[in-house]
């Protein structure tokens, strides 16, 4: 019974990663030059964002300073 149990647990393993290949095999893969460019983008936005959170936590800290002299 145990070891009934392990081949099916390990066979339906074995399908997975049969699958998981099969649809890896299907996906179009990003160019170097394509990769370079949207993480330059992604590099720039996060950048961008993180300034402006910054901003805002700034200009809210002073609010709150201001109010709770």
């Amino acid at each position: 019974m145990q070891l009934s149990l392990f081949k099916r647990i390990w066979q339906k393993i074995k399908q997975f990663f049969r699958e998981v290949r099969s649809e890896l095999r299907k996906v179009t893969w990003p160019s170097r030059d394509e990769v370079k460019v949207l993480t330059i983008i992604v590099v720039l936005f996060v950048a961008i964002f993180t300034a402006f959170i910054g901003v805002v936590d700034l200009i809210l800290s002073r609010i709150v300073a201001f109010i709770a002299k």
